[in-house]
C-alpha cells in the first residue's frame, strides 16, 4: 500500500490546514496509507500526530512561533499589513518514524518556525519523492506570502517594499539566497492549486526546472451541499423574505489582501441602486474575532463570529442566496468552493485563483479587479436572475465534476506513482 506523510504547521488551522486535512480523507477514502504530521497540533484528533512528543517541546515550539513575531517587528515596516516569513527556526524531521516509512513526503504550509531552508534541504538525504502543494507565495519569494504587483520574486528578491531596510541585499535577498541553495538540494514536484499558482511558479526564479503540476484543493462534498433555500434559512434563524449576502472575513489589521473596504464601498452603491426595494437585502457575516471593530454597513448585518463547526457553515452557506468575497489576492480561496459546493453563486474579484472556480454569469459573477462598481453590479446580476434554482444547481455541479474528493485524490495519486516510477521505488 502506498504510503504517504503530509507535512503542515497546524493541523486545520487556516486554509492550508484545511487542505491539507482534507486531502489527506480524500486519499484514505481510496485505500492510501495517509498520515498527517504537524508541527504544532492544536486539536485533539488522535490520528493527527505531531513533532512534539511532550509538553516541554510543545511549548518550546510555541515559543518560537511567538519569538519570531515579536522579532519580525524589528524587521518590517510599521504599517505593513502583508504576511511576511523570517527563516531564524526551524526543525529536523528526517528521523521521525512515520517520515522514514513513508513512500512519499507531501509538503503543505511549513512556516512559523517549521521547515526553514537548512532542514528542507535534509530531507533530501531520505531519497524519497517530494511533493509540495503551495498554499501561497512564500516558498519562491523572500519572505512574504502575499505579493500584489511585487515582482521582485521573479529575480531574487532585495529592495522589498515591506522591509525598514530595503537594499539590493537586505534580508529578503538573503531568504532568497537560503532558499535557493536548499532547493538546488532538495528536488521535489510542486503542486499548484490554480491556474494561477502555477503561472506564479513558472515566472518564479527560484523555480526553475521544477516539475509543476495544477493540482486543486478539495473539499467535503457530502458535508458542504445544497439544502432548500427556504429550510435552510429557517434553521439558521434568518428570514425566508430576505435575499442573503454571506460573506466570511476578518476584519483585521494585518490582512490588506481581503479586500474589506471594497465590501463596504459596494454595499453603498447597492442600497443607493435598490432605493426603496433595499430593506428587502441582508448580510451576514463569519469570520470576525468579536463585534468590537467592524464595520458598519449600509444594510441590516448579523455578524455570527468563527464558526468551527463544519455543518453548522455549511448550512450558512446553503442559507444564503449569495457569497460575496471582495479578495484581492487568493490562491483558491476555500469559502468560495465551499459556497459553490452548498449550491450558492459568488460574486468575486477576477483574481488568483477564483476563476477556476467561478464561471462568469454560469455559476456566480467575477467583477473587475478592484472596482467597486462592477463588484456592485455582480450584486444586482444575482438578485434579478431569473432562474436561481439553475444557478445553483450549476454552482452544485461545479465542485462536483472539477474538486470533489474521488476525483482530486486520483489526481494526486497519478503525481505520487508517476514520481515513484523516476525513483524507482516500490509501492503497491
Amino acid at each position: 500500500m502506498l504510503k504517504v506523510v503530509h507535512l503542515n504547521t497546524y493541523d486545520g488551522n487556516g486554509g492550508a490546514g484545511r487542505a491539507c486535512m482534507r486531502l489527506n480523507r480524500a486519499l484514505l477514502s481510496q485505500g492510501i496509507d495517509s498520515k498527517v504530521i504537524v508541527h504544532y497540533k492544536f486539536g485533539k484528533n488522535p490520528k493527527v500526530l505531531t513533532f512534539n512528543s511532550n509538553a516541554v517541546q510543545k511549548a518550546y515550539t510555541a515559543a518560537t512561533i511567538i519569538l519570531e513575531r515579536l522579532r519580525a517587528k524589528k524587521y518590517l515596516k510599521p504599517l505593513s499589513r502583508t504576511p511576511f516569513s523570517f527563516t531564524w527556526f526551524g526543525r529536523s524531521v528526517i528521523h521521525n518514524q512515520e517520515v522514514k516509512n513513508a513512500d512519499i513526503i507531501h509538503l503543505h504550509w511549513i512556516n512559523h518556525g517549521f521547515l526553514n531552508p537548512r532542514h528542507l534541504a535534509e530531507i533530501a538525504k531520505l531519497n524519497k519523492p517530494v511533493v509540495w502543494t503551495f498554499h501561497d507565495s512564500n516558498a519562491f519569494t523572500g519572505g512574504c506570502h502575499v505579493r500584489y504587483t511585487c515582482d521582485h520574486y521573479m529575480r531574487q528578491c532585495g529592495n522589498c517594499p515591506l522591509l525598514i531596510e530595503a537594499s539590493e541585499n537586505d534580508i529578503s535577498h538573503r531568504i532568497w539566497q537560503q532558499k535557493h541553495e536548499a532547493y538546488k538540494v532538495l528536488d521535489f514536484a510542486i503542486a499548484a492549486p490554480s491556474s494561477w499558482m502555477k503561472q506564479s511558479v513558472l515566472s518564479s526564479s527560484l523555480m526553475r526546472g521544477k516539475l509543476v503540476k495544477q493540482l486543486p484543493n478539495t473539499l467535503e462534498t457530502d458535508v458542504f451541499k445544497p439544502v432548500n433555500k427556504k429550510h435552510a434559512k429557517e434553521k439558521a434563524g434568518l428570514p425566508t423574505d430576505k435575499f442573503i449576502f454571506l460573506s466570511g472575513f476578518m476584519p483585521s489589521r494585518k490582512d490588506l489582501h481581503k479586500g474589506t473596504q471594497y465590501l463596504l464601498e459596494s454595499m453603498e452603491l447597492l442600497k443607493q441602486r435598490l432605493g426603496a426595494k433595499a430593506d428587502q437585502v441582508e448580510l451576514v457575516v463569519f469570520g470576525n474575532r468579536g463585534t468590537e471593530g467592524v464595520p458598519d454597513f449600509p444594510f441590516k448585518t448579523s455578524f455570527l463570529g468563527t464558526i468551527n463547526n463544519d455543518e453548522q457553515l455549511a448550512l450558512h452557506y446553503a442559507a444564503a442566496d449569495a457569497f460575496l468575497i471582495p479578495s484581492l489576492e487568493d490562491n483558491l480561496p476555500y469559502t468560495v468552493m465551499e459556497s459553490l459546493a452548498c449550491g450558492t453563486p459568488v460574486i468575486a474579484f477576477t483574481t488568483g485563483g477564483i476563476p477556476d472556480m467561478v464561471q462568469h454569469e454560469y455559476n456566480g459573477y467575477l467583477a473587475t479587479y478592484r472596482s467597486s462598481e462592477s463588484f456592485t453590479d455582480g450584486m444586482e446580476w444575482v438578485i434579478g436572475y431569473a432562474d436561481k434554482d439553475k444557478l445553483q444547481q450549476q454552482a452544485r455541479q461545479t465542485v462536483m465534476d472539477t474538486f470533489s474528493e474521488e476525483v482530486i485524490a486520483k489526481k494526486h495519486i497519478a503525481l505520487y506513482h508517476e514520481l515513484l516510477s523516476y525513483k524507482g521505488g516500490n509501492h503497491v
